[in-house]
């Protein structure tokens, strides 16, 4: 046989290979934020190793761009959809289009209000809230700052996560008997924003003794915020979940402590609950994964877990 002949036969094999490929689709709120890219890395990981094309549909923290992108998979005539929606109103339209298409899916985090869906992947926001409103508690008190106020800065009320967030939040500060000073919800999702909203509340509250971020890429705004009213030794930072930097900022305690979800095993969670659905095996509904409550007193013990399955490093 000439090279010239075997060439085309394997080009042939790969192609009719590659056609009968099916296709994974992550349809993301914004994959520019850390947090969903490393569920989409998390997803991926899966992906490959069970022999999915891979593809995501950015919907840049837009909801008219996230229907549009919808629309784009769906014509694309992808095999099945992750979907981390803007908010959980949104979910349901998603959901509804994709049924129509016959498209199975899986929400991995936010939820949603309503719709068919195969799997959901989610966190327990609201224990984890609650977990990491202890820790500040008790350092509000160990401080005898339980006179003090804390101020939240959330991600948006409309979702079910963010909810479930200040509920257990609020729980934990109520048991200690410690207020909340204001709550503020992101828009522009950026450090300007964090920045504004913490030098508010710090004019606004006399009295604030301590910032809870509701997401954790913004972090630096509210450091600086905090530095540039000269309160740096007077108000606590803390977080859900968590940047590579929290490594170092929370032994430091410049950060006193993060309630880190685990998007990379979210993300294979949800992949190997899409495939096993598309292999025709039952797949469990409620995927619901632990938060870890990170501090200075558990911070080196959890570090392995923490560079793989919250930072995405599967070999730190």
């Amino acid at each position: 046989m000439s090279l010239q002949k075997l060439m085309i036969i394997l080009f042939l094999f790969f192609s009719t290979l590659h056609a009968n490929q099916k296709t994974i689709a992550y349809i993301v709120s914004d994959i520019t934020i850390p947090f969903w890219e490393i569920m989409a890395n998390g997803i991926k990981n899966v992906a490959q190793e069970q022999g999915y094309n891979f593809k995501i549909y950015n919907g840049e923290n837009q909801p008219k761009k996230e229907l549009e992108q919808t629309i784009k998979a769906i014509q694309d005539r992808v095999d099945g959809i992750i979907v981390s929606p803007t908010n959980s109103s949104a979910c349901v339209t998603i959901l509804k289009l994709a049924q129509n298409a016959n498209i199975p899916v899986v929400i991995a985090d936010i939820g949603t209000d309503a719709g068919e869906y195969v799997a959901y992947v989610s966190s327990n926001n609201k224990a984890g809230a609650y977990g990491i409103g202890k820790v500040l508690a008790k350092k509000m008190i160990q401080k005898g700052w339980q006179d003090g106020s804390v101020g939240l800065i959330a991600i948006p009320q409309k979702r079910l996560n963010g909810q479930a967030r200040t509920a257990g939040f609020m729980q934990a500060l109520d048991e200690a008997g410690i207020k909340s000073a204001d709550i503020k919800q992101f828009v522009t999702w950026d450090k300007k924003e964090t920045y504004n909203y913490t030098k508010e509340m710090i004019s606004n509250y006399p009295n604030l003794r301590a910032i809870w971020i509701q997401t954790s890429h913004i972090y630096q705004g509210a450091i600086d915020a905090i530095k540039d009213s000269g309160k740096s030794n007077e108000i606590f930072l803390i977080s859900f979940d968590a940047e590579p930097e929290f490594l170092d900022l929370i032994p430091k305690e410049t950060i006193i402590g993060a309630a880190m979800q685990q998007p990379f095993l979210m993300g294979e969670k949800a992949a190997l609950a899409l495939h096993e659905h598309l292999q025709g095996k039952k797949v469990k509904k409620d995927l619901q994964q632990p938060i870890l409550i990170i501090s200075t007193d558990n911070i080196e013990e959890k570090l392995p877990v923490i560079q793989r399955n919250v930072l995405g490093k599967k070999n730190p």
